[in-house]
């Protein structure tokens, strides 16, 4: 049975006009993406963005316990987010907070993600649970000893997934957000002080 014969080879000018095509292809995506990032610059300097402004308005712990160096608590803050551009609204995709004490997490919690309008203040309801939460070194004898003094001093973080909607176009960033020390008081009989956080965007 005589074997099948093999497929032509392809010429030299068929080659070349292939090879030709494809740098077409791939010059006209690099100009797409630079014109489009380009236009995004230009139009994210014409808007003058400001910087987004974070504060803890109020703080509280309830059903605190603390035996054997296991912590149970809840914690319940009111973070306030202010977006003071004109040009520029937020989508808050993730939003993950973590409240700590002497640099040690005792809680962490995901917010429900929202949208922001320009020039909007929103309040965010802040709600952790520590349960059971294992407390090593001195960091128990300290809280204990905060806990006679009648408020403690914790830390809260934020981390949030966003993206910056400014006219058709949306840039994706991370946002982090630190707010601390926070003293919040055992007793609600006592006052609470607000607290400015402070924010970068990766």
């Amino acid at each position: 049975m005589p074997l099948p014969a093999p497929p032509p080879a392809q010429q030299p000018g068929q080659r070349q006009r292939h090879s030709f095509l494809l740098r077409c292809i791939a010059g006209v995506l690099l100009s797409l993406i630079l014109i489009t990032g380009l236009a995004v610059l230009i139009i994210w300097l014409s808007v003058q963005p400001k910087k987004l402004r974070y504060s803890i308005e109020e703080g509280s712990i309830s059903g605190y316990n603390l035996t054997n160096d296991r912590l149970n608590a809840n914690f319940h803050f009111v973070l306030r987010a202010e977006n003071p551009n004109k040009r520029i609204s937020l989508y808050y995709d993730r939003i993950e907070v973590t409240v700590s004490y002497e640099d040690q997490k005792l809680s962490v919690n995901n917010v429900h993600p929202f949208y922001q309008r320009r020039r909007d203040i929103t309040h965010l309801d802040l709600d952790l649970v520590a349960k059971d939460a294992a407390l090593y070194g001195a960091v128990a004898r300290d809280l204990k000893m905060e806990r006679g003094s009648g408020s403690v001093d914790l830390d809260v973080k934020i981390r949030a997934k966003i993206r910056l909607k400014v006219g058709v176009f949306k840039i994706h960033r991370k946002l982090k957000v630190q707010c601390g020390p926070i003293t919040v008081p055992f007793s609600s009989s006592k006052g609470f002080q607000r607290v400015f956080c402070d924010a970068d965007i990766d």
